[in-house]
């Protein structure tokens, strides 16, 4: 009998314990709400310290990433925000179009609210870091130089030379890594356009931020062998090389070798309504978040619409018909492409959509609320963090018919609605280089789908998600000249 007791008590003593550890971020974190307001949307904040993190980071390194959000769906029913905690913050997710909007749009109650690691990475004077007056001053000094009509003309006769000698060089090889010589070629692109860098050294800096990039959405564990501790080092790296790149340019020392200049001109010699010069720090933190973000989403995007084309033969097929009839539209004496050719490229434009909606580069973007905000019924508190799921969203079959099925179709005749399609954010916030970002890809799949022929070798390789998804074996091709 006594025996029975004992047991009785403890099991009783740890599921106590159990539940009491359970409860504590609940305890500790959640606010009183006065009389009157919303109740705070449903969810689980996981364990102390760690929160979520761990079954985020089991179903990110598994082959079924949206168990995540689904199983507060399942339990919560697809209410549109839930609680949890997430990147050391009590967080509320965002996972319906209408939830997403609210977050995007609403910049009176929400601010950037990005974890430690990737401000402290991209830095404090980049757009994850400023606040939204610093935003909206920082947008218009460098909308135009890097996003205008202008511009992306300037851009587009370097970005055709470089996809034309790159594809040209990997066809001469027996096979290659399609995502590293992607990695390679838009990096090579946007250091040419960002800062003229020498394309004899790209190499040692795109291998810099092949380590900043690891740790931008790694926890701010600043221990050695740490991805955050490596990431660190590497900015420092990168914030000497492009200070020294300033100072040359401000003294006189480097001079470009024509007159078209390059973004760094741009921002060096730039000045808002007071006459007020960007300073070294602004423009080094606005390069350091450019240079990572303009090469990393153009390199897997690319990578993604050739794997999707090679598993549908008849897209493909539609997709360089629509690239031979531009070419016979061009007069005789015409070798390059025009600007204004992209707007021809309706089919394609279609293909790059649809591939961005299935891939999501990006699972999530961040925002902090700055005061408690009630939506759909629920009270989202100020402080806490709030993610924007843009991977739930675009793969939710309430949004979209069989949403995980490769289909350019699906965008004819449709306009989405607000928070349906966001795969550079939205809002005043929206990815700043998206138009580049599409230029320089509807380029490159111009020339291969007219030029050459691609082989996947292993297309049945596994898949990883985090940072980005991606083949594990960096999906190796090999191309031929046609």
């Amino acid at each position: 009998m006594l025996s029975l007791v004992s047991t009785a008590v403890i099991v009783c003593g740890i599921y106590t314990l159990f539940y009491v550890v359970r409860r504590f971020n609940s305890w500790w974190y959640e606010p009183t709400l006065k009389n009157g307001k919303a109740p705070l949307p449903p969810g689980d904040m996981g364990w102390p310290l760690l929160g979520n993190m761990l079954s985020f980071l089991r179903d990110f390194k598994s082959t079924n990433p949206e168990a995540f959000i689904s199983s507060f769906v399942s339990r919560f029913n697809r209410v549109g925000v839930y609680k949890a905690f997430m990147f050391g913050n009590p967080t509320i997710l965002a996972t319906t179009p209408e939830a997403c909007r609210r977050v995007l749009m609403d910049d009176a109650n929400f601010i950037p609210g990005w974890p430690k690691s990737t401000v402290k990475l991209m830095g404090s004077k980049s757009f994850v870091g400023i606040s939204q007056e610093e935003h909206k001053r920082l947008r218009k000094l460098t909308a135009a130089p890097l996003n205008g009509p202008e511009a992306l003309s300037k851009y587009m006769n370097w970005i055709e030379e470089r996809v034309v000698s790159a594809l040209e060089n990997w066809s001469k090889m027996d096979q290659i890594d399609l995502l590293t010589e992607l990695r390679r070629l838009t990096f090579n692109i946007i250091g040419y356009i960002f800062i003229r860098y020498d394309p004899n050294a790209i190499g040692a800096l795109e291998r810099e931020y092949g380590v900043l990039n690891l740790g931008v959405r790694a926890m701010a564990i600043n221990l050695p062998g740490t991805a955050f501790n490596k990431a660190l080092k590497a900015r420092r790296n990168l914030k000497a090389i492009l200070q020294s790149v300033i100072d040359k340019r401000r003294s006189g020392q480097e001079k470009n070798d024509d007159n078209n200049g390059d973004m760094l001109d741009s921002l060096l010699q730039v000045k808002d309504e007071n006459g007020r010069f960007l300073t070294d720090e602004e423009i080094i933190d606005l390069l350091i978040m450019y240079l990572n973000a303009g090469h990393e989403s153009s390199a897997h995007i690319t990578m993604w619409t050739v794997i999707f084309l090679l598993k549908h033969p008849e897209i493909y097929a539609k997709a360089k018909a629509e690239q031979e009839n531009i070419v016979k539209r061009r007069i005789e004496r015409q070798r390059h492409m025009r600007f204004s050719e992209l707007r021809e490229m309706h089919y394609l434009r279609k293909v790059l959509d649809e591939s961005l909606r299935l891939v999501n580069i990006s699972p999530m973007v961040f925002r902090e609320a700055v005061d408690d905000v009630e939506f759909n019924g629920f009270t989202i508190p100020k402080g806490w963090k709030t993610q924007v799921w843009l991977r739930n969203v675009h793969l939710d079959p309430h949004v979209y018919h069989d949403p995980m099925k490769f289909d350019p179709e699906r965008w004819n005749n449709f306009v989405p609605r607000a928070g349906m399609f966001i795969p550079f954010g939205g809002g005043s916030r929206e990815c700043p280089g998206n138009e580049l970002a599409k230029m320089e890809i509807s380029v490159f799949f111009h020339y291969m789908l007219l030029h050459y022929e691609v082989e996947r070798l292993t297309p049945d390789c596994q898949l990883r998600y985090l940072p980005h998804p991606r083949p594990i074996d960096n999906c190796p091709v090999r191309i031929r000249k046609l």
